[in-house]
């Protein structure tokens, strides 16, 4: 699987953010409680939405699926000017990231697996500390083995 490099310019997001681990994962739980909200955003991207992952600087180097990270359901937006009581806004770096395509199911961990053991150890960057993210498009179907999505992982140059 190959990645592709690009510099990502920064992006508006509107939604909501929740702390958890992967022992304790309530990514059905935040995205059960932001996806009503959705169509009352105004000036979103139509087709997109974005799955955002913030980690501390130390939480892959001391790996523990109790760590705790902050997860975001979000989507982005053209300017901050309206949006629904109750959610947050977000404004997300630039930067360079590598970018891998993902067919399969969503629940699929072993493209992570692949990333972070595999790819990244053999590749000319390291991990920037900036969000991880998916962004789950129009091909995109939860739970769905013909789903698409691409993860977004933040590196800089060795």
């Amino acid at each position: 699987m190959q990645a592709r490099i690009e510099t990502l310019q920064e992006k508006k997001l509107v939604g909501k953010g929740l702390k958890m681990s992967l022992a304790n994962n309530k990514t059905m739980e935040l995205w059960a409680e932001f996806a009503p909200e959705i169509k009352n955003i105004a000036n979103r991207h139509p087709s997109e939405k974005i799955s955002m992952h913030i980690y501390n600087e130390l939480y892959f180097n001391d790996f523990n699926p109790t760590n705790e990270f902050e997860n975001w359901a979000a989507v982005e937006v053209s300017d901050f000017s309206l949006f629904p009581k109750g959610l947050d806004t977000f404004l997300l770096q630039g930067g360079l990231y590598a970018v891998f395509d993902h067919k399969g199911f969503n629940t699929d961990t072993s493209i992570f697996q692949y990333i972070f053991m595999h790819w990244l150890p053999k590749s000319d960057y390291h991990l920037d500390n900036r969000p991880h993210f998916e962004i789950l498009g129009e091909k995109y179907k939860n739970n769905d083995p013909d789903s698409e999505e691409e993860i977004w992982i933040p590196i800089k140059k060795k």
